[in-house]
């Protein structure tokens, strides 16, 4: 089981190539991805994805990308002409208002102003920045991956032992269950004794309405759908991408207890059935956390 929750970090450092990735993930319904990273990379966002996507199913991720090439590598000089133009055509301004000041001005001053040269990589990104970004970041996944495995045995663990809890809680009103018939039938019977006071009761009217009771507020069903719900419970934490499973089975386990409680007609089956659904809601929560 691994958590939503984590954060990864990878670096590759060999041959002048200094490249660090990061990735952070928080909880998110479906796979959400950010990437920031310098422009030399701008066109590879679709391979960092996918290999992303490989790794996660769920969850927001941010991915941090930074890099320094510090190889020998080829360049070229750009010439910014009309940057060029504007300072040679202020000189011969300067020239002309002030012809008896020395002319020192060169086509070396000209190349030595600001923005009139600019040096450019000759190629952009290489397949050994490729290799290296795709290095780095499988690592930062690998760290995170293991980071998110261990929150979520943390996670599946809590969940587990609530579970427990509940199963104790369907126990208990398993063994409530069938004394809710026959605790009605005696505050019918003395109700209608109250009423009639010398008059005989009517054993089979009596036993008519009970059975109706009992027909009403026999919930075995709901208990065994939630036995079984516990069961599959256990047997999902074991698997590694178990979030959707849980998130709808939590939803069959909070159907079964609102049946409970509104069939019973039993104070204590509803009081029990009120506990069960406030640890159904804490492991709801939880399961929001898992992928």
């Amino acid at each position: 089981m691994y958590s939503m929750t984590g954060f990864g970090r990878g670096e590759y450092k060999e041959g002048g190539i200094e490249l660090t990735a990061e990735v952070k993930t928080v909880n998110n319904r479906y796979l959400d991805i950010a990437v920031k990273c310098p422009k030399i990379f701008l066109g590879y966002e679709d391979v960092v994805r996918s290999i992303v996507r490989s790794s996660l199913t769920r969850g927001h991720a941010d991915v941090f990308i930074s890099f320094t090439d510090k190889r020998q590598k080829s360049k070229t000089l750009y010439i910014d002409e009309s940057t060029a133009k504007a300072y040679v055509d202020a000189a011969k301004k300067i020239i002309a208002l002030f012809p008896e000041v020395e002319n020192d001005f060169t086509i070396t001053s000209v190349l030595r102003q600001p923005d009139v040269l600019r040096a450019e990589e000759a190629s952009g990104a290489d397949e050994e920045i490729i290799q290296a970004l795709k290095s780095a970041l499988q690592v930062a996944l690998d760290n995170l991956n293991g980071m998110r495995l261990t929150e979520g045995l943390k996670l599946s663990n809590d969940m587990l032992f609530r579970v427990d809890t509940i199963e104790g809680i369907v126990d208990k009103i398993a063994a409530r269950a069938p004394l809710v018939a026959e605790d009605y039938s005696h505050k019918l019977e003395e109700k209608i004794k109250s009423y009639l006071q010398s008059v005989p009761v009517d054993e089979s009217r009596l036993l008519t309405e009970v059975a109706v009771f009992a027909d009403k507020s026999n919930i075995d069903e709901e208990l065994t759908r939630l036995r079984s719900h516990i069961s599959q419970f256990r047997a999902i934490c074991g698997e590694k991408l178990v979030g959707r499973k849980l998130d709808f089975l939590i939803q069959e386990f909070n159907r079964e207890t609102n049946t409970i409680c509104s069939k019973s007609n039993d104070i204590t089956i509803t009081k029990l059935g009120l506990d069960m659904k406030n640890e159904i809601e804490k492991i709801r929560e939880q399961v929001q956390n898992v992928e």
